[in-house]
């Protein structure tokens, strides 16, 4: 199965402060830490969603989000719009959260493809949450996805539509100065 990758980093990091998608972290950017995490993966293509004047990797299909602001729902959508026909799924991923495992993303491709369910999340605490595996079929899911959320409350609503990958905690969420200091002492 061909999933391709769906990085969501058109985010306005008002919590960070600064645009935390070129915050530095082991020698490279947030963002090309998450790029790499999909290329490790196998991921193909990777599309990016980012704000208007964010430099991104040569490799990976740019998408411009005009409208950052109108939250993430609204780049999940672009991203899945930019997916070639020939992918049969989507990975999508946070531009925030560049300490993803390739191998996590492995077993839930794997649960993909053993699923007769078109969603694949990650579970943990009793809640939904990214990377998820979305096949083609689902993809107009995200048109029930509003505000900042992206797909969490919709994927909730239809729990029939989900196979989980259970993991101990989610990955970490650079959201202010402080989380990325954590991470850069691991």
């Amino acid at each position: 199965m061909q999933a391709a990758a769906v990085i969501l980093a058109a985010g306005t990091s008002s919590r960070f402060g600064s645009p935390k998608q070129v915050a530095r972290i082991g020698g490279r950017t947030m963002l090309e830490a998450v790029v790499d995490v999909a290329r490790r993966a196998g991921l193909e293509p990777i599309v990016v969603v980012t704000p208007p004047g964010l430099g991104v990797p040569g490799d990976v299909v740019p998408v411009i989000n005009d409208q950052p602001e109108a939250g993430m729902s609204r780049s999940l959508r672009m991203g899945l719009a930019n997916v070639p026909a020939e992918a049969a799924a989507a990975v999508i991923l946070l531009g925030d959260q560049p300490m993803v495992a390739p191998e996590m993303i492995g077993s839930l491709l794997a649960e993909a493809r053993r699923s007769d369910r078109p969603v694949v999340a990650v579970h943990s605490d009793g809640h939904l949450g990214p990377p998820v595996v979305l096949a083609r079929a689902a993809f107009a899911l995200a048109d029930g996805a509003t505000g900042d959320e992206g797909l969490r409350g919709v994927l909730e609503g239809h729990p029939e539509l989900v196979s989980i990958v259970a993991v101990d905690q989610h990955a970490v969420d650079v959201d202010v100065p402080a989380d990325l200091e954590r991470l850069r002492e691991r």
